[in-house]
């Protein structure tokens, strides 16, 4: 993705942990329910919270009494999560942490929610490039890069779990982290990527407006990924394809080769040096070397 326009925001109360500044103001959940909610739009409620263990974790307790398009934001999560169950933390406003509740019903096949975590993941590059006005870039499934000093990291993640009548997709993204409250090496912040934006309000709109506009042309489409443009646009911005990769996959096998397409299903087709084509459907996927 590549970045083009952005907007404003305010501040309300929220937490002040250890890592508290000035530069890490909180959210005003007033500005962003005015911003984002009305009639006839996808967003229903926005709640913003001082703190809690998993804003996914949270919503999907609540799912059966929330109408679809809640919106629940953690100025600081402790119990974060991201896929294969690894942890997600980081200091209080120091990023966006937040879920949202989505109800494709009857519109859309079950067998195609799966797009939704990569739906997630098309519509939160769009929005972080046009927003802080930084190329991002997508790593298949769910993480969400930018160059740092010409190194590909990790800023943002997504995670997708099903409830009773929908799903709950959590993303987190690292707005203001430094060098020295990066979890791991390989992470990254917009800040540190010298990104235009770095107020938390400007980019959760951005992110959201986004999720909204591909929310809308997927279910429009039935969930046909093709139809709606949701399976070029992820193919487009993600670097994955064309790398060499290594997929560890459930049950401890390891599958290298080639990246070659996402099929319709969502799935990673990889191209084995015996030239098979075999489907990655979930598993860790390590970029080894760019092919192109």
């Amino acid at each position: 993705m590549t970045p083009s326009d952005a907007s404003g925001g305010a501040p309300s109360g929220a937490a002040a942990g250890r890592w508290s500044s000035l530069d890490r103001p909180p959210l005003n959940a007033a500005a962003l329910e005015r911003a984002l909610v009305g009639d006839g739009g996808l967003w229903s409620s926005v709640e913003v919270v001082a703190a809690t263990g998993s804003t996914n974790t949270d919503l999907a307790a609540r799912a059966g009494q929330l109408p679809e398009g809640a919106v629940l934001i953690a100025e600081e999560q402790t119990a974060g999560r991201g896929r294969l169950d690894r942890s997600w933390v980081a200091p209080a406003r120091s990023g966006l942490f937040f879920s949202v509740l989505l109800k494709p019903g009857d519109s859309v096949p079950q067998e195609r929610w799966g797009w939704l975590t990569l739906l997630a993941g098309v519509a939160a590059a769009t929005g972080v490039s046009r927003a802080a006005g930084v190329d991002t870039a997508l790593k298949w499934p769910n993480d969400l890069l930018i160059t740092v000093e010409g190194e590909e990291r990790k800023t943002g993640g997504i995670l997708a779990e099903r409830v009773s009548d929908g799903v709950v997709l959590g993303i987190g993204l690292n707005v203001t982290l430094t060098e020295d409250e990066l979890p791991v090496p390989e992470a990254g912040s917009l800040i540190l990527a010298k990104a235009a934006v770095t107020d938390r309000e400007p980019l959760l709109k951005a992110v959201l407006r986004s999720l909204e506009h591909w929310y809308g042309e997927w279910r429009a489409a039935g969930g046909d990924p093709a139809a709606s443009g949701l399976q070029e646009a992820y193919a487009a911005d993600c670097v994955t394809l064309g790398r060499h990769v290594r997929a560890d996959l459930p049950g401890g096998r390891t599958l290298t080769g080639t990246a070659e397409a996402v099929d319709a299903d969502g799935r990673l087709v990889v191209r084995t040096a015996e030239d098979r084509h075999e489907t990655v459907g979930a598993g860790d996927v390590v970029h080894l070397r760019s092919v192109r």
